[in-house]
């Protein structure tokens, strides 16, 4: 296996050798320091060499590497050198049974991230593991090989406990070599870990990416400021404090009447949100009766913030809700769009022709739940990815330009292979065709709930023959990913007809 066979510090660094690849390029002149620095096997001093650089598929890292000349000691270490991202993140592979090459798919490790096997209840904590560039592979053999490293002593001492653990080795081994089938699942809080899809930009079926919020204890472990009286559902003095995403409004909530202020505080107050877009989208159409702004908590802090959030219907849509939080501790800005109304019997799929320059200033509503495909360069969205937005049809393909370099960084680095780095050159061109409308192309947005939609180009909608409306029965998997299917509304449609 050629990750494994190298080993993770072999995977990683030679950092000498990265240095002399960086230096002989064209995209950074990046220096190589060396520092003298105490060796703890030997006691002499050896040598840390440390470099900071861009790898492929990632994103600014601290390669460092120590060598004891006296006793020869190694080690290597990542660490990184950007910022903690807005949200975590879980990224879940499934390795099938004889098959290597899943092994020697990629692995960035940061220093806050576990990785868990579920088949044999094993997990590796954030503290067991430092930040590594390595394989799926190479991960395990250095597991297994942490693990056999106090054998022979725990032995002597517990011979129960050892003969467990070599029963749990062997089928550890086993994975290692590829004859059994797990799952193999990398969760990072601060969202700087990764897992190589070869398939990009194309949907991988193996590997499952999903980004989420960070808990008040995860905020903690990376260093946040947490306030302590923001995890519980009161304060001190009794007052209620909501969560960042809730609908509901407490007591003492602020009200700005339509009227009073106008349409132009709810602007103000959304735009304080970054969400400029969103209400530049929506206000066409129609103006907030009202804005309601209540207490909430930081996304990226946890310390407490305001949310404002109004109600407003779009034609030939629904109504909708708009929230928008601003944190003054931290900076972090934020803003969504929630449906309003019951839940759609039938999902919708949206096609819409890109014929020219006018097409792609068309408004597009997003919501969390949608798939987005463009088959002219076979690129395909799962439901999720982004999460809502208000935007337009470039403001989306350039978020999904954006987001595919951020996530994946496929141009970036000096050990990129150079035919996948010719692939991505040749995508990214295609991509920008598209914002260009050089030719036509499609946009399908399939929503299993319905809350999406394109805006018209014409003032009757049925007058627009670039655009079509398909709605269809959702599948049981679709409603089972919903939560549709435990879905139970008997007692309160009792409650009602009473």
């Amino acid at each position: 296996m050629g990750g494994g066979g190298r080993g993770e510090q072999e995977a990683i660094v030679d950092v000498g050798s990265a240095a002399e690849a960086i230096a002989s390029g064209e995209e950074t002149d990046t220096p190589l320091h060396q520092i003298e620095s105490l060796c703890m096997r030997c006691g002499e001093n050896g040598i840390t060499r440390i470099l900071l650089t861009r790898i492929p598929h990632f994103r600014e890292v601290v390669l460092m590497a120590f060598e004891c000349a006296n006793c020869n000691e190694r080690n290597s270490e990542v660490q990184f050198a950007g910022v903690i991202q807005p949200q975590g993140c879980r990224y879940q592979l499934k390795v099938a049974a004889g098959e290597p090459k899943i092994l020697d798919r990629q692995v960035v490790k940061s220093d806050s991230a576990s990785i868990r096997i579920p088949e044999l209840d094993f997990e590796i904590p954030p503290e067991a593991q430092r930040g590594t560039l390595s394989t799926v592979e190479g991960i395990l053999l250095r597991a297994i090989n942490e693990l056999e490293a106090l054998q022979d002593e725990r032995k002597k001492v517990d011979p129960e406990t050892a003969e467990a653990l070599d029963m749990f080795l062997t089928k550890l081994k086993s994975l290692a070599a590829g004859e059994g089938s797990f799952t193999f699942i990398l969760d990072d809080p601060a969202g700087n870990s990764f897992i190589e899809n070869p398939c990009a930009p194309s949907a991988d079926p193996l590997l499952t990416i999903t980004f989420y919020d960070r808990t008040p204890e995860q905020q903690a472990s990376l260093g946040f400021l947490v306030d302590s009286s923001s995890s519980g559902n009161t304060e001190s003095s009794g007052s209620e404090v909501l969560p960042e995403k809730s609908r509901y409004v407490p007591a003492g909530t602020k009200r700005e009447p339509h009227g009073s202020i106008g349409a132009t505080a709810g602007h103000r107050a959304i735009a304080q949100g970054t969400s400029e877009e969103v209400a530049a989208a929506l206000f066409k159409y129609s103006a907030p009766e009202e804005v309601m702004a209540f207490p909430s908590t930081c996304g990226a802090c946890a310390s407490r913030c305001e949310t404002r959030m109004y109600v407003t219907k779009i034609p030939y849509f629904q109504e909708v809700i708009v929230m928008a939080s601003t944190c003054d501790t931290c900076g972090y800005r934020n803003s969504e769009l929630k449906p309003g109304g019951a839940i759609p019997d039938r999902g919708k799929r949206i096609t819409v022709r890109i014929q020219n320059a006018a097409d792609v200033c068309r408004d597009v509503i997003k919501s969390d739940t949608a798939s987005v495909r463009v088959p002219e360069v076979d690129l395909e969205l799962a439901s999720g990815t982004l999460g809502g937005l208000v935007t337009t049809v470039e403001g989306l393909l350039t978020k999904i330009q954006g987001n595919l370099e951020r996530v994946h960084g496929f141009t970036l680095g000096d050990s990129i292979d150079e035919g996948k780095k010719n692939k991505w050159q040749e995508f990214n061109a295609r991509l920008n065709k598209l914002l260009k409308v050089e030719e036509p192309w499609t946009l399908i947005i399939d929503d299993a709930l319905a809350n999406s939609f394109v805006a018209p180009a014409t003032e009757l909608i049925e007058d627009d023959h670039q655009l079509t409306f398909e709605e269809y029965e959702r599948s049981w998997e679709q409603n089972e990913e919903l939560g549709l299917n435990d879905m139970d509304t008997a007692s309160a449609d009792a409650a009602y007809d009473a």
